[in-house]
Parts: structure tokens; C-alpha cells; sequence
């Protein structure tokens, strides 16, 4: 049941219209692991830092089941930092400052403990990146889920499409299936890209929940209405935490269970919101996680009269 992350871990500073933050731990990384240590203990994160990341973080991880031998720490440099201003509607946000620092040069060293792992999931990085994880692994994962983001798809599309070619499970958000199909239409969009090689489409839509896509079949989980948000970032990453969290520890990749998944992961990604950064995905109890996916449930159950 082991599971390997591999993604940023770095400093975020955020401002939405409900508050703002100074510098603290985010990263695709941070969210996907401590959302997956709620289903599995088993994890290995690949990531980089700098000498300059809170070591308390890191022991938050390792408390969490997460094995930190593959991520690498650059004595004298500094942590990726990302600073950016999210709009009223929280869908759109503006990127006032990126500091890449020790991701710039990023060449991931999977351990030996990890090249084994069942199941792989890879955060957003450049997709040359992400595919050298992918031919380090001693055998073929069970599953491999890949997220990315639009600006790849302007600057490396090539790149990205080898990448992708590779993996099972692809998760992007509406506007990157567009851009990346050249179709409007979801449904028309999810079978061009499911051409690509994935066999599974996740295509996420924020507060408008997320669409689950094979060849044949599709499926809809709505997103939790809240209310308090006061910050989206990393919900996308929370999300994917828990949906490879929650396959790991089932061991089951069927369409059906895949839907269960999407619901784990829609119920942790509506904790993530309600704070800033990585503050409510700790501590969290069994028993908030089962209260919050029954509220997906009793969302959307009805009875035809």
C-alpha cells in the first residue's frame, strides 16, 4: 500500500478578500501528502527544499507517516516562494511574485525504499521532471496520477504530452482540458485528451466540484457549499491528496471506487479552504473526515416519486 508524492515543497504568501498571510508552508507536495496521511502511513515524498524551511513542518510530516528520504535539503539556498492575490470570486488570482530558488535545478532522486511503491502520484512540476520519477521507478506503480497547469502547455506542450502518454490518471481543471484538447466541450474534451493515454480524466472545476471521465463512463461529485472560505490554494492538491490516499488504502482502481475517491477527495479539499495555507488539514479526526464525506452524501441523494 505504499504511496510516493513527488511536487513542491515551498513558502506561499496569500491575500484574498477575507485576509492575508506572511510567508508559510504550502506546496503541491505539502497538501497531497498530509491529506493522504489520513488513509495511508505509508508514504515516501520526493521534493527539495532549503536550509531555510521550518523544521517543525518537517516533523509534522514524519508524524504523519511520511518518509522524508527523498527530499532533498540545499545548505545555503532558499525554498521556492510564491506570493499571489486572489480575486472576489476566488476563481482568479494574480501571481505578484515567484521566487523558483532550489526548484530551479530540481532533479529528483527517488530512494531505493520507494521505487517499488504501489501507487505514484505527481504533483505539478515540469513534465521532463515528473517523467524522470516515472523511468526511476524499479517497477510500474499500480497507478500513476499526474497533475499540471496551463503554463506548461504554453511553454512545453511536447514535453507534457510524452508525460502523460505515461500516466493512468490525469487531473487538471476545466480551463486547462480546453486548452490542452482545443475543445469547449468537457465531454468532447475528455476523449481527446483520454487519447493521449491516461485511461481516467479527473477535470476539476473549483466550487463547481469535479467531472470523473473514462472512455465510456462519467461522473460528477459536487463540491461542498461552505460558509467560510478563505483560501483556495491548494485545494487542488488536497484534492488529489485524498483521492490517491483513499485508492491506496483500498487498493482498489475500479471506476466505481474511483468515484469514491473523488467524494474523499472533494471532503478534504473543503477543509483546506476554510484556513489559510496547510493550517486545517491538521489534525483532523477520523470522525470530522466521516461527517464531512456524509455531507457530500446527503448533498446529492434524492428519491424519484
Amino acid at each position: 500500500m505504499s504511496l510516493l508524492v513527488v511536487g513542491s515543497v515551498a513558502f506561499d504568501a496569500i491575500e484574498t478578500p477575507f485576509g492575508k498571510t506572511d510567508k508559510i508552508v504550502g506546496g503541491a507536495a505539502s497538501y497531497i501528502a498530509l491529506a493522504a496521511s489520513y488513509f495511508t502511513k505509508n508514504i515516501d515524498l520526493v521534493s527539495v527544499i532549503g536550509d531555510d524551511f521550518p523544521q517543525d513542518f518537517l516533523s509534522t510530516l514524519k508524524s504523519s507517516g511520511v518518509s522524508l528520504e527523498g527530499l532533498q535539503v540545499k545548505k545555503g539556498e532558499k525554498s521556492f516562494f510564491w506570493k499571489g492575490k486572489y480575486h472576489n470570486d476566488l476563481n482568479s488570482r494574480d501571481t505578484l511574485d515567484t521566487q523558483l530558488n532550489v526548484l530551479a535545478d530540481f532533479q529528483p532522486v527517488v530512494p531505493p525504499s520507494a521505487k517499488n511503491a504501489e501507487f505514484l502520484m505527481l504533483g505539478n512540476l515540469v513534465p521532463a521532471v515528473q517523467r524522470s520519477v516515472i523511468e526511476q521507478m524499479a517497477s510500474r506503480p499500480k497507478l500513476i496520477v499526474m497533475d499540471t497547469m496551463n503554463f506548461w502547455m504554453d511553454v512545453a506542450m511536447e514535453e507534457l504530452k510524452k508525460t502523460i502518454a505515461m500516466v493512468d490518471v490525469l487531473a487538471i481543471n476545466d480551463s486547462e482540458a480546453r486548452q490542452l484538447s482545443g475543445e469547449y466541450s468537457l465531454v468532447k474534451a475528455s476523449q481527446i485528451i483520454l487519447n493521449m493515454g491516461p485511461s481516467i480524466l479527473i477535470i476539476k472545476k473549483g466550487e463547481h466540484g469535479a467531472l470523473l471521465f473514462n472512455k465510456e463512463e462519467v461522473f460528477y461529485a459536487p463540491a461542498l457549499p461552505l460558509e467560510e472560505v478563505f483560501d483556495p490554494t491548494g485545494a487542488g492538491d488536497t484534492f488529489a491528496g485524498g483521492f490517491i490516499g483513499y485508492l491506496s488504502k483500498t487498493r482498489d482502481i475500479s471506476f466505481e471506487n474511483m468515484k469514491r475517491a473523488i467524494i474523499f477527495g472533494s471532503a478534504m479539499a473543503s477543509f483546506t479552504v476554510e484556513r489559510f495555507g496547510t493550517e486545517r488539514l491538521l489534525g483532523l479526526s477520523a470522525k470530522d473526515i466521516e461527517e464531512r464525506v456524509q455531507e457530500f452524501i446527503e448533498l446529492v441523494q434524492f428519491e424519484l416519486v
